[in-house]
């Protein structure tokens, strides 16, 4: 990538207690440094590659944004999602927390830019009649600039880095 992610995502960094504790979406950045089997009920067992991922997700549960952000920075949990198997390994190197949005909205927006795609069927989505996944993959040749754009766009966002 041209340009460095991270800065995308920039923010407060190292206090979850900044994010919002009302319901709403938030972003996973998760930079995986080498592939990852995936269990068998997704796309029977692939291998996820290298490379940078977004996840897209909802909180909507008691303490909003900020428990589930908290609960995703945890490398220590019981998995439950399927986005728990990348940050257990992989951790979470940004958030962007969007008070009051859809995590369906997050993926229409992103994967309407070039080099954003869905690398996993049904990756975070299983409850969703909308999307086919909530897992993002940015290639190589993704726009930050478009990219910084769609995320700017978004209404009271919030930007976090753990430290």
């Amino acid at each position: 990538m041209d340009f460095n992610l991270a800065e995308v995502f920039d923010g407060v960094p190292g206090n979850v207690g900044s994010l919002p504790d009302g319901p709403g979406a938030y972003l996973l950045l998760i930079e995986a440094a080498k592939g990852l089997r995936l269990p068998k009920t997704l796309e029977g067992g692939r291998l996820l590659v290298a490379g940078t991922y977004l996840y897209a997700g909802s909180a909507y549960g008691p303490g909003g944004i900020r428990a589930r952000v908290h609960r995703h920075q945890k490398r220590k949990k019981t998995i439950r999602w399927h986005v728990d198997r990348l940050t257990v390994r992989f951790g979470v190197a940004a958030v962007l927390a969007w008070p009051g949005g859809r995590e369906c909205d997050l993926v229409d927006k992103l994967t309407a830019l070039d080099g954003v795609s869905l690398p996993v069927s049904g990756f975070g989505s299983s409850d969703c009649r909308r999307c086919r996944a909530h897992l993002l993959k940015l290639s190589e040749g993704v726009d930050g600039r478009q990219l910084s754009a769609v995320l700017g766009r978004l209404r009271n966002a919030v930007r976090y880095r753990p430290s």
